[in-house]
């Protein structure tokens, strides 16, 4: 197709300049969205659209081109805030001037005071919002207020907005009265998994229990080990992560697993591989996470066919449905890891369970497909401002007025901490 017929084809025909901007960048080693971004965005290049992804640079350079992305890698600087922000900025400055986009989906609420840069430019934006970043408590005062005027602003200045989980739609139609697309991740149907890295751990099939998380306190890392060491489990616990700048946090959790024998502290695994082992044959999963949408590593989790404990929140509940059993407290958990030893058979049952509803429910080409579909829409030029008449028209851009403001702690409808 010539430059000439693709600009006057019909925009739901025509290929589409996209960007994607906010995150780590590919291959995805890191977390959610840097795996949503490799997912979406090799299927976007099937689908036959023009993909360029801003990666963070890294010790190795990234190559120029994966999976038929195209990458342009930028660097950051190391701090626990500015990172992502620098990175953003400098990415959104690239994509103004050089690239002809169609649409730029940007990753993370935190980011959308870059937008206005690209409405200048006439790029229609969508930001993913992600989860309520100012409720974490690794921010400050400062920190959470700066996060709470990023979603004023991304409400204020984006075409549309995504949303990962009803609790995190509920929130902006409550709090903003603006509509948010629903739309989940995806995750890998994992089968005849083999074991073999296992044994480099130590492992046995079905032999341990598995956490994998940032030790950042809405995880809750340390109320698992905790509830743990209370138990009476004879499988040992396998705790998977870290986090760059908790080092309090990762001393709390190492000192509370250093007096039990049974907790095995394996750092960071980066190799995609050996993780998908890791969950595939753990006897259960244990999924502390509370603040934030649909979490991947829990979508992981089921997509490996594994039984899943998690934290007592919508969010959780929401994705594991009936099927999930879930603890508030270090008290309750010990009963359930205890339960899932004496009744192997039920607790594979449930994982089996979990894995049918992921394949039903958390597929990568159906979320693939909305995501191509709100490409499409915002580059025929729908915006939540031409269907909104709420406040999403009254919040204010202004910097120093909102950040003189603490954000509100009153809880919103669908969201629990």
């Amino acid at each position: 197709m010539t430059v000439g017929t693709e600009l006057t084809a019909p925009t739901s025909q025509r290929r589409l300049h996209i960007a994607m901007i906010g995150t780590r960048g590919v291959p995805a080693t890191y977390g959610g969205f840097e795996t949503a971004v490799e997912e979406i965005g090799r299927r976007m290049v099937d689908r036959g659209h023009d993909v360029t992804v801003y990666c963070r640079h890294t010790v190795e350079p990234a190559p120029k081109e994966y999976l038929g992305m195209t990458l342009v890698e930028l660097p950051a600087l190391r701090h626990k805030i500015l990172e992502t922000l620098s990175h953003t900025g400098l990415s959104v400055l690239h994509a103004t001037t050089h690239r002809r986009l169609d649409v730029a989906f940007v990753f993370n609420a935190a980011n959308a005071p870059f937008v206005p840069l690209l409405r200048l430019r006439g790029i229609p934006s969508v930001v993913h919002v992600d989860g309520l970043e100012w409720k974490r408590d690794k921010w400050g005062p400062t920190g959470r207020r700066y996060y709470r005027w990023a979603e004023e602003v991304a409400v204020r200045e984006a075409d549309a907005l995504i949303a990962d989980a009803q609790g995190i739609v509920d929130y902006y139609q409550d709090e903003f009265e603006v509509p948010t697309e629903l739309i989940s991740y995806g995750t890998k149907i994992l089968t005849d998994t083999p074991c073999d890295r296992l044994a480099e751990l130590g492992l046995l099939p079905g032999g341990y229990h598995l956490v994998v998380a940032r030790f950042e306190p809405e995880n809750h890392v340390d109320v698992i080990v905790e509830g743990y060491r209370a138990s009476g489990a004879l499988l040992p616990l396998v705790v998977v992560g870290s986090a760059p700048y908790a080092v309090d946090h990762i001393n709390r959790i190492a000192d509370l697993a250093a007096s039990d024998s049974r907790i095995r502290m394996i750092g960071s695994v980066w190799d995609q591989g050996q993780l998908d082992q890791l969950y595939a044959h753990a006897r259960t999963y244990l999924h502390g996470h509370s603040v934030g949408g649909t979490n991947p590593s829990l979508l992981r989790a089921m997509g490996a066919g594994t039984k899943v404990i998690a934290w007592d929140v919508v969010f959780n509940r929401e994705v594991l449905g009936t099927h999930g059993a879930y603890f508030s407290h270090a008290d309750s958990l010990g009963a359930l890891i205890e339960d899932s030893e004496r009744s192997p058979d039920r607790t594979a049952e449930v994982g089996t369970a979990l894995q049918e509803r992921a394949a039903k429910l958390y597929n990568w080409d159906t979320v693939t497909a909305s995501y191509e579909g709100l490409a499409r829409r915002v580059a025929a030029g729908y915006s939540t401002h031409h269907q909104s008449s709420g406040r999403a028209e009254e919040s204010t851009w202004s910097l120093p007025e909102t950040m003189s403001r603490q954000p509100s702690t009153a809880p919103s409808r669908g969201i629990t901490l």
